[in-house]
């Protein structure tokens, strides 16, 4: 599958939709990039490395030459773009789940959306509507999200355990060294490939 990357799959997803709504979109984008309480759910994903929605008009697509024929389309095209950590299959649950509300409220334009529940439903329309993703940047490809934010709070510990521990006979420094790896155990974790599986 040319979306995993390690432990991070990249989705793509183009949905036409009526040239109507497209301002009624952008007013929902803009009221959600701007209201930060709004964006709770989605940032408490935590293995959602990132998901961004964009319009691109009918009228808007690039004319590279003059010898390209302009395209004749009947539709807007919302595009969705998103990294995360996991499977498929539990990404679309997750999203589904905690954020049913908000893709409605985004989808609902497009053309055939089923709403996000019942999730099967959802599932077979984001099939039919993703594309694989060739290429992409993935700064810390055996790592997910919650890896890298747990190697900054070992980071962290382990530089406060070094100031702390300079001065320590070596009895002492055994037991603070015991204390230091019981309090970062949970962030030891091992990078790799991820789960495999659509």
């Amino acid at each position: 599958m040319t979306n995993i990357n390690g432990k991070t799959y990249a989705m793509n997803a183009i949905t036409p939709m009526n040239a109507f709504y497209t301002p009624i979109l952008k007013l929902i984008f803009f009221i959600l990039g701007h209201v930060k309480p709004l964006q709770a759910d989605l940032i408490q994903l935590s293995f959602i490395h990132f998901a961004r929605w964009v319009v691109v008009g009918r009228h808007k697509f690039p004319h590279l030459s003059g010898e390209q024929p302009p395209e004749q389309l009947h539709y807007d095209y919302l595009l969705f773009f998103s990294n995360f950590n996991g499977t498929w299959n539990q990404y679309i649950d997750a999203f589904a789940d905690v954020l049913s509300g908000g893709l409605n409220l985004i989808w609902r334009w497009s053309a055939k959306f089923p709403g996000a529940r019942p999730v099967t439903e959802f599932k077979r329309y984001i099939a039919r509507v993703q594309f694989d993703t060739d290429y992409y940047y993935v700064a810390y490809p055996r790592a997910t999200a919650n890896d890298v934010k747990a190697a900054h709070r070992v980071n962290a510990a382990l530089a406060e355990f070094a100031r702390n521990s300079k001065d320590m006979a070596p009895a002492e420094f055994g037991g603070a060294y015991l204390n230091f790896v019981t309090q970062v155990q949970m962030d030891l974790g091992a990078t790799g490939i991820g789960p495999v599986g659509a």
